[in-house]
């Protein structure tokens, strides 16, 4: 089957990073929604005349167009650990929740393969009773279920951004597994902090920065001067965030693609700060891409495996679940109650689940062949406005915070910040470690 016919939609669409990473491959957007205006503003501005709708709960199946491919992050903030102390709701809280109105627009429409981006999170929400859901609910109208945490970092996009990754076929039981996973091992890094120790400098202006960013999240355009915990730009006596552009670059976008004409004449902060949320909320393209390229292939295989195909088959044929702690189990059996507090699924962050019988492993984070971009390929050689910079005053309000926790910076930075604050050095920075990545959003 030629893949330049196959045909995409794309729900919780943002902007576009399922889209560009398919379309980098052969696939063509048919559809999108997308409830988010700015994030509307970007696809309409990049893809003017695909059809589009905005809220999927109130969405009607017949208004869908028929395509083979249906992908989307259905919303994370209700099951990511970042929630911390606010706790989460998991798939009953108002946002991840919409994923049962796309559930049931999947049951109407019988998708051929879903591909589908969650954090992390996903996996232990509800005690892991969430992810149960999402298998079986899945399973039960036909589906082949494969999944997968993989790191963005591994794959050509330079920030640590883990993300479950679920790909779902119809009609052939093995397309799962061979989106997701290889004929041959994924690498299992080892000295993976090492990325935010290294450091790395412009030529041209000067900049240091360390090899890998931590995890983008998505912030306002305004500084408080309290988040020690991002990655910034530093300089010999002074220290900046990341532009918009820098953070298109992290996330796999080309420069500009989120600063539309919709932005001009505004604010500079009031400019940025729905182009920091909506790149904090996309995926990383270039994981897509590889997804893409997997799916096309597999696609255009020549051979069908038996529809007997089963989980069990999953351990002969791939590498990575041909490892020590393999589980097959029944889902029926993983009804625990989400409200005791007595039991407790745990997830492995890779597996495979058809016909209610599901196997998870610890599966590799990386590809067989990581491709690994510095952090200092996507920094802008000039300097930006002087509003990116941070004050001696957010200098001292981070320096605070990081001394009272006893935390450590990356070097270059926490140097130039003890300049603008006239604060003596905490530590020399042959000594200095670096801030525990934010592994798990």
């Amino acid at each position: 089957m030629e893949v330049s016919s196959l045909s995409l939609s794309s729900f919780f669409a943002g902007i576009g990073g399922f889209d560009l990473g398919f379309e980098r491959k052969g696939f063509k957007t048919a559809f999108q929604c997308e409830i988010n205006d700015f994030c509307v503003s970007v696809l309409e501005h990049h893809w003017p005349t695909v059809e589009r709708a905005e809220d999927i709960s109130t969405l009607n199946a017949d208004d869908i167009p028929s395509t083979d491919i249906w992908c989307g992050g259905f919303p994370c903030q209700d099951v990511s650990v970042a929630r911390g102390a606010r706790g989460r709701d998991g798939l009953r809280g108002k946002n991840s929740g919409l994923f049962y109105p796309f559930l049931e627009l999947i049951k109407a429409k019988k998708p051929r393969v879903l591909v589908l981006e969650n954090v992390v999170g996903l996996l232990n929400s509800h005690n892991g009773q969430d992810f149960r859901v999402v298998l079986e609910e899945l399973t039960e109208i036909g589906y082949a279920v494969a999944w997968r945490v993989m790191n963005s970092r591994y794959f050509g996009a330079p920030q640590s951004r883990p993300r479950v990754f679920i790909c779902a076929s119809l009609d052939d039981p093995e397309l799962p597994l061979r989106v997701l996973y290889e004929e041959s091992a994924g690498t299992r890094p080892v000295a993976r902090r090492e990325g935010f120790l290294e450091v790395h400098e412009c030529d041209v202006s000067g900049a240091k920065v360390p090899g890998v960013a931590y995890c983008l999240a998505a912030t306002s355009g305004r500084h408080t001067g309290t988040d020690w915990s991002r990655t910034y730009i530093s300089y010999h006596s002074s220290v900046r965030r990341l532009t918009p552009n820098e953070c298109e670059g992290l996330q796999g976008f080309p420069m500009h693609w989120t600063d539309i004409p919709l932005l001009k004449g505004k604010n500079a902060a009031d400019c940025d700060t729905p182009r920091y949320h909506a790149l904090g909320n996309a995926v990383a393209v270039p994981v897509i891409e590889w997804i893409a390229d997997n799916l096309r292939l597999a696609l255009d295989a020549k051979l069908r495996l038996f529809n007997g195909f089963t989980v069990e088959d999953a351990t002969s044929r791939y590498p990575d679940f041909q490892v020590k702690g393999a589980r097959v189990q029944e889902l029926s059996s993983l009804h625990f109650s989400v409200d005791d507090g007595q039991e407790r699924l745990r997830w492995q962050n890779g597996g495979y689940a058809r016909k209610g019988v599901c196997i998870d492993v610890r599966a590799p984070e990386a590809p067989t062949k990581p491709i690994e971009t510095p952090l200092i390929d996507v920094i802008e050689t000039r300097k930006p406005a002087q509003h990116y910079y941070l004050s001696a005053n957010a200098a001292e309000g981070i320096l605070r915070r990081v001394d009272s926790q006893n935390r450590t910076l990356f070097g270059p930075m926490d140097t130039a910040l003890r300049r603008m604050a006239k604060k003596p050095s905490k530590r020399s920075f042959q000594s200095a470690s670096v801030l525990q990545p934010q592994l798990a959003n």
